[in-house]
């Protein structure tokens, strides 16, 4: 069963089987406003806890994603290349923004949980 861990920099990951599926929160993305263009990571490319994984583009600013846990990028989400309001519509499902594998699951211990989230939101 999947479980969804949260960053205090607004990321959410969402682990299955080792896998993580990491996008922006939807406060994140009410934040930024309407995404123009986002930059993918390339496949295989291996990432540390803190590392920019991905850049957004909104009509406000642009902004890096940063890598929640170590781990190396198994799939990108292609369809933002096309279509990047996806992020803005689907936040936390369609407009999920990479996969990785993960290279130590022991670093999910320092994440947030939903409810330790929306306390740190307000």
């Amino acid at each position: 069963m999947a479980k969804t861990y949260f960053t205090e920099d607004h990321e959410w990951l969402r682990v299955e089987g080792g896998i993580a599926t990491v996008g922006i929160t939807d406060y994140a993305q009410e934040q930024l406003g309407d995404l123009v263009f986002v930059e993918l990571p390339e496949l295989g490319k291996k990432l540390a806890k803190g590392d920019t994984a991905v850049v957004v583009e909104s009509v406000k600013a642009a902004s890096d994603v940063y890598a929640p846990v170590d781990g190396e990028i198994t799939e990108a989400n292609t369809s933002l290349s096309s279509d990047p309001s996806l992020v803005n519509s689907a936040a936390t499902s369609d407009g999920w923004l990479w996969k990785m594998r993960l290279a130590d699951e022991s670093q999910l211990e320092g994440l947030l949980d939903e409810t330790a989230y929306k306390a740190h939101i307000g």
